[in-house]
């Protein structure tokens, strides 16, 4: 690529000192544009001197900041990790004291009255006028309109809630634990994954340490044929972070005080306030909607799992007590694909080399929505990270720039230890009219190579990464003014719904035999196997989705529950009440739920909420050609294009050309559309 970006990406070279300070002085920055708003005489507060003052501030402790509190995440050196920790301390404080700003909300109150009251209000920009509206609602939901005892107890409360939250999740990336087996306890996991396990010697027997990383434990709850060592890896791993059970408590009970503060009925209320559910009894309807339709199936699904696992009993010489256990859920369910389709994951593995399976994914999308990937070689925070610049596919100059894209791929110590998306640079328009690029970035844990094969994919780690890449091209592709509305800054209950309705793709044969190359024979998958894992994908599906509604009513009753109980009881009585798997003791699962402090709080719903809006994209536009550029371009233009700018329901009609609804979905799931209907 001839072509040189028009903005070079950003460097990472930062030493501990320099992460902190820089932070520093972005927050003083920031805290003297503030200043200078809250001075202003109400008659001189405009649409300039108040919210596009605000904005840019906005932007630009952001642009700064979003990579260096990034690090913690991804740095393999505790020293930056540390500094990043303390530099998103200091923002979330900031961030804390900059809602309760009185002279702020004030001016912004003056502006949007003088903007009104002046007829410029219709002469703004639909964006324009978006932003007044969002900016004068974020001064109502901080409480700004309460007293001054009220507010200090509320900036109090605030600054104690983001604390906590902040230790809850740093307690996932710091968590280190290992459970030990033997080599006849894992009988049953595929060798090349107990090869990846770290192996010694301990009276005389030699024994394996699992992390509880996903590549590594994982493969026990599915394969391990001893349903002691499923037990004893399932309770490790809900118990892993019991250190995060007197945090949760401290963190529902300080939404439950903001909440009574602010004059809301629940966290719940005051959550969805600004979502496309917009109550909190709406979660409730839909969630018991959902249930009601779920259950029967469910439970059809689990006689038949049941007895599955009271004949391998039979035959192993095991006692059989007639329950069906949390363990025994993804080893019988694989154990039932396996036997009713003759579809073996790690069979389909070989056909997913990494190599082989992320480049080509990354041209499906390229083809798709007209862009064109180049490597570039700069600072990284790791050797492992590859650097995109992207651009249009058929670019003649730098106005054909988009951005750019790091992906961080496989796991190592101290890494976040799942797969998301972090969206570091916004896209917006600066002052002076240019463009200000965006940059993504995805962090993922695929399996890495063993001793005698490469590093290869599940086809779930196939349907993650191209569900993530989702997002990416959602940050990438987005193009608004405002950098508040960029890419996923969405409703939360939305945000999910482009990435799922993308996961179709990897159950299209076309797309299965495009990804697939056998890493010995380089095969793709025949149309025999791929008819299996389509057939796969609405396996149990009763049963997994009562599991996503257990988490979802869970996070539903935590916040909406004006009293404290026992969390590690409602974890597993509302488990087993819900997604119908018992438990034999009570493990803290409740400190492995991350998404309740890491933004979901109150939407873990949201999940399966969106499900509905993106099973009636896909089929509404994309089934009939989903590799289509045509199609792909409608979705750019139509929904990433807009981000946040406007409301998701207005972007589904345009791109639907009538409103959502949930045939679609009811019908994949269930094969028909149940009767009632609030979905």
């Amino acid at each position: 690529m001839s072509l040189t970006p028009p903005q070079p990406p950003p460097v990472w070279n930062h030493s501990a000192e320099d992460i902190v300070s820089l932070t520093q002085e972005a927050i003083e920055k920031d805290r003297k544009v503030q200043d200078a708003v809250g001075k202003l005489d109400p008659k001189d507060c405009t649409f300039e001197s108040v919210f596009l003052a605000l904005a840019q501030a906005d932007t630009e402790i952001d642009r700064v900041t979003e990579p260096l509190s990034f690090y913690l995440n991804v740095s393999p050196n505790k020293e930056i990790r540390d500094a990043s920790n303390k530099a998103d301390s200091l923002l979330r404080d900031f961030a804390v004291e900059s809602s309760m700003r009185l002279d702020v909300f004030n001016a912004k109150t003056a502006a949007e009255k003088n903007i009104k009251d002046s007829g410029k209000w219709e002469k703004l920009s639909d964006e324009d006028r978006r932003l007044i509206e969002k900016m004068v609602l974020d001064g109502t939901r901080a409480g700004l309109g309460l007293p001054e005892e009220k507010r200090e107890e509320l900036m109090s409360l605030k600054k104690e809630l983001s604390q906590t939250c902040l230790e809850f999740s740093k307690n996932f990336n710091e968590e280190k634990s290992v459970i030990t087996f033997t080599e006849e306890e894992l009988k049953g996991v595929p060798k090349d994954v107990v090869s990846g396990y770290g192996k010694r010697e301990e009276g005389g027997k030699t024994v394996y340490d699992v992390t509880y990383k996903t590549p590594d434990i994982f493969p026990i709850f599915k394969f391990a044929e001893n349903p002691t060592t499923r037990q004893l890896a399932q309770e490790g791993y809900e118990a892993r972070l019991e250190i995060n059970v007197p945090l949760l408590d401290k963190v529902l009970g300080l939404r439950r005080r903001i909440a009574a503060l602010l004059g809301y009925k629940t966290w719940a209320d005051y959550i969805t306030e600004v979502k496309m559910i917009k109550t909190g009894d709406g979660i409730k309807t839909f969630l018991d909607d959902l249930e009601s339709k779920l259950r029967p199936v469910g439970e059809k699904e689990l006689s038949i799992l049941l007895d599955m696992k009271k004949k391998e009993h039979e035959e192993a010489g095991l006692p059989f007590d007639g329950d069906f256990y949390l363990w025994d859920y993804r080893y019988y369910d694989r154990k039932y694909i396996e036997k009713t389709l003759d579809l073996d994951d790690m069979v389909v593995k070989e056909y997913f080399p990494v190599a082989v399976v992320v480049p080509t994914i990354l041209e499906i999308y390229q083809n798709l929505l007209g862009v064109q990937f180049y490597p570039i070689e700069g600072t990284v925070w790791h050797p492992e990270v590859q650097q995109f610049a992207v651009w249009e596919k058929d670019a003649k100059d730098q106005s054909g720039f988009i951005g750019y894209c790091y992906l961080d791929l496989f796991p190592r110590e101290n890494k976040y230890s799942h797969a998301a998306v972090w969206g570091l640079l916004s896209g917006f328009t600066n002052p002076d009219g240019s463009r200000s690029y965006p940059l993504a970035a995805m962090v993922a844990n695929l399996a890495k190579p063993t001793g005698e094969k490469p590093a290869l994919m599940t086809h779930d780690d196939v349907v993650t990464f191209f569900h993530e890449m989702g997002h990416v091209f959602h940050g990438l592709l987005s193009s608004t003014k405002y950098a508040r509305f960029h890419g996923t800054s969405v409703a939360r209950d939305f945000v999910e719904a482009p990435s799922q309705m993308l996961e179709n793709w990897c159950w299209e044969p076309k797309v299965l035999e495009k990804m697939s190359s056998h890493y010995k024979t380089k095969e793709a998958l025949s149309p025999e196997l791929i008819d299996k894992i389509i057939k796969s994908r609405y396996v149990n599906v009763g049963l997994f989705y009562l599991r996503q509604l257990f988490f979802a009513k869970f996070d539903y009753k935590v916040h909406t529950d004006q009293e404290k109980e026992d969390y590690t009881d409602l974890w597993c009585s509302l488990r087993e009440k819900v997604s119908l798997v018992k438990s034999k003791r009570l493990c803290p699962g409740q400190g492995t739920f991350g998404h309740i402090t890491g933004g979901y709080d109150a939407g873990y719903y949201g999940y399966t909420y969106s499900l509905v809006f993106a099973a009636d994209m896909y089929r509404t536009v994309f089934k009939a050609d989903p590799l289509d550029p045509a199609r792909g371009k409608q979705y750019r233009d139509k929904i990433l294009r807009w981000g946040g700018s406007r409301e998701e329901l207005d972007s589904l009609k345009d791109f639907l050309g009538r409103p959502p609804n949930s045939n679609a979905f009811l019908e994949e799931v269930f094969g028909t559309v149940p009767k009632s209907s609030n979905l």
